[in-house]
């Protein structure tokens, strides 16, 4: 599976220790963040990370365009409700991408966590029938 990583700015620690928490099973699987996140991800797990542009400056958009060409299976996006971001509508873009192209997303870590534990357990091998051809990131 494809899995798309990105964070704001004061969510990029919770998603970092998210992913060593998770480090087994997000092996196993193609990952792609935009910048920041992509490299303190991969300095405290050692996961390998397709990195993309800061988000402020293109990075969601080039994931959006990778969500809209069904090349990304799963998203998570862990946001900061209460600070409201310049950038907002690529946000609000990428959500609606996700929704038109049934891409699961978890915009926080109890949902992030619903999620990679139903993919460790098969949950979202649908996503390999809707896109038989599993293209890495």
């Amino acid at each position: 599976m494809n899995i798309a990583l990105i964070a704001h700015d004061s969510k990029k620690e919770p998603m970092t220790q998210f992913c060593i928490a998770y480090c087994g099973i997000l092996s196993r699987h193609d990952l792609c963040a935009t910048a920041t996140t992509g490299r303190l991800i991969a300095e405290a797990t050692g996961l390998s990370i397709n990195k993309y542009m800061s988000g402020a400056q293109g990075g969601v958009q080039q994931i959006s365009a990778r969500v809209s060409s069904d090349e990304i299976d799963m998203l998570l996006f862990f946001r900061d409700p209460n600070s409201v971001k310049a950038h907002e509508p690529n946000e609000q873009a990428i959500l609606r991408l996700c929704d038109v192209h049934n891409v699961p997303v978890a915009t926080n870590i109890a949902t992030a966590e619903v999620l990679v534990m139903g993919l460790d357990r098969g949950d979202l091998d649908w996503r390999e029938l809707v896109n038989p051809t599993h293209r890495s990131v």
